[in-house]
């Protein structure tokens, strides 16, 4: 079933590949000697940028004055060449921090979650299961690891219900379903079969399933990424529900649209402080280079953010010009705009201790990386500050990069983001097939 659906979405969808990620067992070998810039293109005209000026510690702001017109440049098809980690090559984080190899040898590992006890839980989508990591060593590494389900269609969302120290299910959001384990800490298999929860809209496009549960225990939030780039879901029928955020209850009943025009949001969390959805958010393209920002933002309950009609507070979409003029006024301008065609993807809050004290609370999210852009952009971890306040400025800035060999080479892809509970941050990697642990180890 696993290999039909990949099938179908590959027919539908020939960039799947950019959103599943192909290993470096694919890719065309290439030495570091070939690690130069690969382009002549003049620097991007600010506040945009590309790889070659990403470095730990960079601030972007992006508002909407600065968006260009439609179709200023020409929109590019430019996918990564993924090739092995060159010998010199390693991810660079800011100053007091280190950067350690956690896990290797995956199988496409895409969203990384923490158990209350504090095992990581790692969705392998394309091999269809999920593996579970216990313990930390002295030099970084897992202390055993397991696969603790098999037979999975494309899981990705993974999450613990009831909320609170003592869960009693593991949810799993698979393309087409939410499904749920009896789970208990430290469980290092599923004690149980999958039972199915709630069936989910599916198909061609965006195929990953994130999953919250809100602080009470009372809902349960699915996202549903749209099933193309454009498509207007008045006339196709495929689009119902999709590019939405869907609220159950935590049994599966009761579905509703709690947000809506959010073309792919793939990374969803809650904000331990206020309570507050947030989203990761995948924007449309098609439009030019630096159309239109991928987005970070809390969710508003009801609340429209535009796709496909509106983008970024109320600009037309000109292959829809002339529908839905009455929307215009209420499309939500997100938090935090991102380099446009960045990929975000997971997200998550900073809990831990370690980190420096300015830390704490703010956004981390994993920028999977342009495959539309001419001169290739993302391929990092982001943060977002917050201030200490739980309300984002709309600044961000770089914070773990190096992924990219040169223009048309990469040998590193971030998709998913937890913390472990020794406070370091472990990012997936689905391109070298790792997981990387960021420590704070002080000036």
């Amino acid at each position: 079933m696993l290999a039909l659906v990949f099938d179908f979405a590959f027919a539908q969808n020939p960039s799947l590949h950019h959103a599943l990620g192909a290993g470096p067992t694919s890719a065309v070998a290439v030495s570091a000697a070939v690690a130069d810039d690969r382009t002549n293109a003049p620097p991007p005209p600010a506040p945009f940028t590309d790889y070659r000026y990403e470095a730990p510690g960079n601030t972007r702001r992006i508002t909407t004055k600065d968006l260009p017109a439609p179709y200023a440049t020409k929109s590019a098809e430019h996918e990564a060449n993924i090739v092995p980690r060159p010998a010199n090559a390693w991810p660079k984080a800011p100053p007091g921090f280190k950067v350690e190899l956690f896990a290797t040898g995956l199988d496409n590992p895409r969203l990384l979650r923490t158990a209350p006890n504090g095992d990581i839980f790692l969705a392998e989508s394309r091999a269809g299961q999920i593996r579970v990591f216990h313990g930390i060593t002295a030099d970084g590494k897992a202390v055993q690891t397991q696969v603790f389900a098999t037979g999975l269609n494309c899981p990705f969302g993974i999450n613990f219900y009831p909320p609170g120290p003592n869960p009693k299910w593991l949810y799993v959001g698979d393309t087409d379903a939410v499904i749920r384990f009896p789970y208990q800490n430290g469980d290092l298999q599923a004690r149980g079969a999958a039972q199915p929860m709630a069936s989910l809209p599916h198909g061609s496009g965006h195929w990953t399933r994130d999953i919250q549960v809100s602080p009470d225990g009372s809902k349960m939030f699915v996202a549903v990424g749209s099933g193309s780039n454009i498509d207007d879901p008045d006339t196709t029928p495929g689009e119902k529900n999709r590019a939405d955020i869907l609220e159950f209850n935590p049994d599966g009943s009761g579905m509703r649209v709690y947000a809506y025009g959010i073309r792919n949001p793939v990374g969803l969390a809650v904000d331990p402080t206020t309570g507050e959805l947030w989203c990761s958010v995948n924007e449309r393209d098609g439009l030019g280079d630096n159309l239109v920002p991928d987005y970070i933002t809390h969710v508003q309950e009801g609340g429209f953010y535009g796709w496909p009609w509106w983008y970024m507070g109320g600009y037309q979409d000109p292959r829809h010009r002339g529908k839905h003029p009455e929307l215009q006024s209420k499309v939500i301008t997100p938090d935090v705009p991102l380099q446009p065609h960045n990929a975000s993807l997971e997200m998550t809050f900073y809990t831990g201790r370690p980190f420096p004290r300015q830390y704490q609370g703010d956004i981390f999210a994993s920028e999977h990386g342009s495959w539309n852009k001419s001169v290739r952009a993302g391929y990092e971890v982001i943060r977002i500050p917050l201030h200490q306040t739980g309300h984002a400025s709309g600044d961000y800035e770089d914070f773990l990069t190096g992924f990219v060999v040169d223009n048309d080479h990469v040998w590193g892809r971030p998709v998913g983001i937890t913390v472990a509970p020794d406070g370091s941050l472990l990012i997936s990697d689905d391109a070298s097939g790792s997981i990387w642990r960021v420590s704070y180890i002080g000036k």
